[in-house]
């Protein structure tokens, strides 16, 4: 397992990643805090999305509508599916990912982490790397 990357107020931890499975794929948890969202809603360009269920409940709105996934429970998400995800809950949330192929990898999260050092997300710098990876954010800058 690798160290945790800190994204605001979520913690990403990769399983394996695109460099130790020849980019078939990238697995990791993320833990997020109770308020928490991804900051831009997005689509994937060439690679597919399967979230399991770990700790507490997280709430997601794929292609507008809203889900609840609970421990236990999985959600596929097919590339190109327009996605955002929250805790909106007052409990810590967990869940495992599973992209395939492996597109990302650690680097991703660590570029967006560094737009996170001041006190608010830095979203236009965000919206590049996303770019640069083949996440298409769904925000006008």
């Amino acid at each position: 397992m690798h160290d945790p990357i800190v994204v605001g107020g979520m913690s990403i931890t990769f399983h394996a990643t695109r460099h130790e499975t020849a980019d078939a794929f990238d697995a990791f948890e993320i833990t997020l805090s109770p308020a928490v969202s991804v900051v831009v809603p997005h689509t994937h360009r060439n690679y597919d999305e399967w979230v399991i269920g770990m700790n507490g409940i997280t709430t997601w709105t794929l292609n507008g509508e809203i889900v609840l996934l609970h421990p236990g429970q999985e959600l596929f998400i097919p590339r190109g599916t327009p996605h955002f995800f929250a805790n909106v809950h007052s409990a810590m949330a967990r869940y495992m990912c599973l992209q395939t192929p492996g597109v990302m990898g650690p680097e991703y999260y660590l570029e967006i982490a560094e737009h996170y050092s001041h006190s608010e997300p830095d979203i236009s710098a965000i919206q590049d790397v996303m770019n640069r990876y083949g996440v298409d954010p769904l925000v006008n800058r």
